[in-house]
């Protein structure tokens, strides 16, 4: 019998050590399987930061955007304005040059008639012409005592 329980007790030593080796198997699988859990936590973390970090520069980025587009409307605004003052300017001087280019066809329409009436009036021409001259300047709000100074670029 001695050597019977030897035996038997081999055998359960030997069922003892796979058993030893089945449960350190065991907290092997349950070691890796909680290493796996906490790096998949990890990721996960990484990544919603990464994706938290990107919606807060997309939001920057919006603002900015926004920013440069206000600047950029009120300059158009103010370039606009610009454009209509000159525009309204430009209309105001296309009327002074149409209301000259007027006067100085009546001048001359005068001037043509003063000087073709020299063979029937010869001893008044002289003084009928300046009468008639001053009264067209007077009549076109010209002073003659002022002298006439041009401006560059006329």
């Amino acid at each position: 019998m001695d050597s019977s329980s030897t035996g038997i007790s081999s055998i359960s030593s030997g069922f003892q050590n796979s058993g030893s080796e089945e449960s350190l198997q065991l907290l092997l699988l349950d070691q890796r399987r909680r290493k796996r859990m906490i790096s998949n936590r990890d990721s996960a973390r990484r990544s919603r930061l990464r994706k938290q970090k990107r919606l807060d520069d997309l939001i920057a980025q919006v603002a900015e955007l926004r920013k440069e587009n206000r600047q950029i409307l009120t300059r158009l605004n103010v370039t606009t304005q610009h454009y209509l003052n000159v525009e309204a300017e430009n209309a105001v001087i296309k009327a002074q040059a149409a209301e000259l280019s007027h006067r100085l066809q009546s001048l001359n329409e005068i001037a043509s008639f003063v000087s073709g009436c020299g063979g029937f009036y010869a001893a008044a021409e002289e003084e009928l012409a300046c009468v008639m001259a001053e009264s067209a300047w007077d009549y076109f709000g010209i002073n003659m005592s002022q002298p006439i100074i041009m401006e560059p670029g006329f």
